[in-house]
């Protein structure tokens, strides 16, 4: 009986210690967490996606807390609305940001990229890509096998069967970057939508010569350069036989995606364009030339009108020519009949012209 009132107590006493010990540990060793991280944490969607740049949404929770500004700090998947409520919680300046949209930079269909062979390995983008360049001439074109639809949480990516490319649902896409991680190739970026939804870019990723990828893909950006030229605000940039379209400095003026030669440079969500007047005034001004040209032989046709009085001078030639021998009997050396043939002569030529 004495030996187990030893041990219960044997065992109180160090448990008694040991809680003390521990205690005093915890309130030496705390860490601090500020309550709002917490808060912040709860307004969050908790889609751990990762699109914020932090490690899960409460990564991205303690990032706001800390900082002094919510400046460059955006939810891709509540979007503004959830800011304005992280916001209110830290009695911060939700600032707006642009949206940002998923967009595929690979035009490659099956129309404009034929197959040169088939594929028969696992269905998989990775592997795909890390075993061979793929089952067309292009080795920088998407590979078609959907890990970016399986990487999107919110089924915003789905594949056509025709084009055999993904698209992506506006609606639905959060650009969180999942698919843009997931992709081998970086077809997929993440650009911002735009002034009323409306962006400009080019929708190639190919980096061979020209006539390499002209061969391989008929919508392939051939790095003439022709957009750069034309590009009034220097939004376009040419490297590695490749055009980019800065989103920060495009202004949608869209004279590049008229430039160019290959139709590689989309622009999407504008309006149709107008019928250009161009030749209709290409033909007026031809017609008022030719009108202009025409005019000048219009004035010499007044000089055909002066045909009576020729005929006159004529009728009137012949009356002289009795007195004619006359005059050659009195100076045979006398040229003066033939002043008569060189008037006609005159007188003929505008005929001739008419």
């Amino acid at each position: 009986m004495d030996l187990i009132l030893i041990a219960v107590i044997s065992l109180g006493a160090i448990g008694l210690v040991a809680a003390v010990i521990l205690y005093a540990a915890s309130k030496k060793f705390a860490v601090y967490e500020d309550p709002r991280i917490a808060q912040v944490a709860e307004v969050l969607p908790q889609a751990n996606c990762g699109g914020c740049g932090y490690p899960g949404c409460s990564g991205f929770a303690a990032a706001c807390v800390k900082a002094g500004s919510l400046e460059g700090k955006l939810c891709p998947v509540g979007g503004q609305p959830t800011m304005e409520k992280v916001a209110a919680i830290l009695g911060l300046e939700a600032v707006a940001s642009e949206p940002k949209v998923a967009v595929v930079r690979c035009n490659g269909t099956c129309a404009n990229r034929p197959k040169l062979t088939q594929y028969d390995g696992v269905r998989s983008c990775q592997v795909a890509h890390s075993t061979y360049g793929g089952e067309t001439g292009c080795s920088f074109g998407c590979l078609g096998c959907g890990d970016c639809v399986s990487a999107c949480t919110f089924g915003a990516i789905k594949m056509n069967p025709e084009t055999g490319l993904p698209e992506v649902d506006e609606s639905k896409c959060t650009a969180c970057g999942a698919c843009a991680k997931a992709c081998p190739r970086n077809i997929i970026e993440i650009r911002p939508k735009g002034k009323n939804n409306r962006r400009v870019y080019v929708q190639c990723v190919n980096k061979d010569k020209g006539a390499v990828a002209r061969k391989a893909c008929t919508a392939a950006c051939i790095g003439c350069g022709k957009c750069v030229k034309v590009c009034p605000f220097e939004a376009i940039t040419l490297e590695n036989n490749l055009a980019y379209i800065n989103p920060d400095k495009c202004k949608s003026c869209r004279k590049c995606e008229m430039e160019c030669p290959q139709n590689a440079i989309v622009a999407v969500n504008f309006p149709p364009r107008k019928a250009k007047p161009a030749e209709p005034a290409a033909n007026a001004d031809a017609t008022a030339k030719t009108e202009a040209a025409v005019k000048p032989e219009a004035v010499s046709k007044p000089v055909t009108a002066q045909k009576p009085e020729t005929a006159a001078a004529q009728n009137e030639a012949p009356k002289s020519e009795p007195a004619t021998p006359a005059s050659e009997s009195a100076n045979p050396a006398s040229e003066s009949p033939k002043a008569p043939a060189a008037d006609m002569a005159k007188t003929e030529t505008p005929k001739a012209e008419a």
